[in-house]
């Protein structure tokens, strides 16, 4: 029979590089935790009106890349293609307001969109998202841009910068609008048939266009900083300097859109300065969403999120050459048939007390047995026989070199944590 394959953009992450991931995880959940953030887990399949109100009907997002499928009932559902509007979705659901008027929500997990794969952009990619509700101060668009600042610097990465813009809101987005359709259709011959139909329906869309002749368009269109009211352009500067209090280097950056339809005011791109990622630079991205929670039927709260890309951070990770597997801290080998349940008691007591422990279940030789203690990466090997079981006592050999040392079986465990190899 032929064999069956994984669904093309959509990869295992096998031992060896899922200690990455782990790794990014454990210190995504250590930094958010400090900024008050408790976890949520959504569902991976929601209602696909959720995404059409919430993303925007006219986006790509929505117009061609989510996995939408009819269920057995007739209901219209969607594969997440992004982490916001189902958080959202569950604050309002469970009337959150009322618990606690500000809450702070942070989550992981797989999201789906069928694109165009590239290095770090795959159809079935994974978020660690942030998301804020209550408060429409600029205090809290800053500190969520600090916690991935923190969490990337707790990471090792420093290569990346932050650029931040304003979209306005309902007062001032419709002047800049009017100024963008009049550029676009200035160019209206050279825009692709997308952009052509997304100038007469959402024409903020056209500024997010991968086609390369839309982009030198967009580039060449007036900056929506130049059309920002009095109070966006306040609540801006304000973001400018709490960021500068608290000594976060930040460039404005007036090109950056988000590829959504819910941001309002504040927006933000981390970007790594990485030849590995070529066009999928950006790490991270996010802003403020103050009128989404009202647009899907729920109360009046305003908003600010980001969404980081995991694969993205792990294949950063990975080609600065850090390891993060933990090494097996002890292989024991079994020198003859009549040590084996002996052996297999022995590691059961070592793992219960913590320690990485492993043998071979199949048997061989000892030669092959220690071949494989070398593959592993085992710091200590321990051969037990039937000398050993009965005097109580076996050879702790170091791998790296040295010389092996007499050591009670009764306190192998007490042994190998002085001899400096942690518990798991």
């Amino acid at each position: 029979m032929s064999k069956i394959s994984g669904v093309k953009g959509m990869n295992d992450i096998l031992p060896g590089q899922v200690e990455v991931w782990q790794h990014v995880e454990r210190t995504a959940r250590e930094v958010f935790s400090r900024f008050g953030y408790g976890e949520v887990r959504t569902p991976t399949v929601e209602d696909t009106a959720l995404f059409v109100r919430s993303v925007g009907e006219e986006t790509d997002i929505v117009g061609k890349e989510m996995y939408t499928f009819e269920d057995k009932g007739g209901r219209s559902l969607s594969l997440r293609p992004e982490g916001t509007a189902p958080a959202a979705r569950a604050y309002i659901e469970h009337s959150v307001l009322n618990q606690e008027p500000l809450t702070r929500w942070f989550y992981m997990g797989p999201m789906f969109r069928y694109e165009r794969m590239k290095t770090g952009r795959y159809r079935q990619f994974h978020q660690i998202g942030a998301e804020a509700y209550g408060s429409k101060e600029p205090a809290q668009d800053v500190e969520i841009m600090d916690a991935v600042v923190q969490l990337l610097q707790k990471l090792g990465l420093t290569d990346v910068s932050l650029n931040v813009n304003s979209l306005g809101d309902e007062a001032c987005r419709p002047a800049y609008q009017e100024k963008l359709v009049g550029h676009l259709r200035a160019h209206v011959d050279e825009l692709c048939a997308d952009c052509k139909v997304r100038l007469e329906r959402n024409p903020l869309r056209v500024l997010d266009c991968k086609q390369e002749r839309c982009q030198q368009i967009a580039l060449a269109a007036p900056s929506i900083l130049e059309s920002l009211c009095e109070p966006c352009r306040a609540h801006f500067g304000d973001v400018q300097r709490k960021l500068g209090a608290l000594g976060i280097k930040y460039e404005v950056n007036h090109r950056i859109m988000r590829g959504l339809d819910y941001y309002t005011r504040t927006t933000f791109e981390f970007i790594a300065a990485h030849p590995v990622l070529g066009t999928a630079s950006t790490v991270g991205g996010g802003g403020r969403y103050d009128k989404l929670m009202k647009s899907l039927g729920g109360p009046d709260v305003p908003a600010v999120g980001v969404g980081i890309g995991l694969d993205r951070l792990c294949i950063l990770l990975q080609e600065g050459g850090q390891r993060f597997s933990q090494p097996t801290q002890l292989f024991i080998a079994v020198a003859d048939e009549g040590s084996a349940d002996e052996a297999l008691v022995l590691a059961s007591r070592l793992r219960r007390e913590g320690l990485r422990v492993e043998l071979d279940t199949r048997g061989g030789s000892l030669k092959s047995q220690m071949k494989r203690a070398d593959k592993v990466g085992a710091t200590y090997t321990l051969v037990l026989g039937e000398r050993e079981r009965q005097s109580g006592e076996a050879q702790l050999k170091p791998m790296a070199g040295g010389d092996p040392r007499p050591v009670k079986l009764a306190e192998l465990a007490q042994e190998l944590r002085a001899s400096g190899t942690p518990a798991a």
